[in-house]
């Protein structure tokens, strides 16, 4: 397991940026499973949280999260700031998860 931290903000607190590294991003595109897409379909009759859903999301940005890591770790990094995820549709039932922030050596 990696040591390097992981922030949304622009700047650890007391620890200023010594070098930025650059930029690093991790990805998947995950397609939708026809048995979340039944159950997805029952619940949107009676309502509540899609679980096969979830999970697949869950592991998707966990996997970007992760990709991005590696990327860092491979830089030397000690921090990667500003981290943000987004999706986009890729075709009809698939989407990519993009993780992505700034590598950085901390002083």
């Amino acid at each position: 397991m990696t040591n390097i931290i992981i922030t949304t903000t622009n700047e650890v607190p007391n620890r200023g940026v010594g070098e930025i590294l650059g930029l690093v991003r991790g990805n998947t595109i995950r397609a939708r499973h026809i048995g979340s897409d039944i159950g997805a379909g029952l619940k949107s009759l009676v309502g509540g949280e899609i679980k096969g859903y979830v999970k697949a999301m869950t592991e998707a940005r966990e996997d970007a999260l992760s990709r991005m890591l590696k990327e860092a770790e491979e830089l030397g990094a000690d921090a990667v700031i500003g981290v943000r995820f987004t999706t986009s549709a890729i075709m009809a039932g698939a989407a990519e998860i993009l993780a992505y922030g700034t590598a950085v050596k901390l002083k």
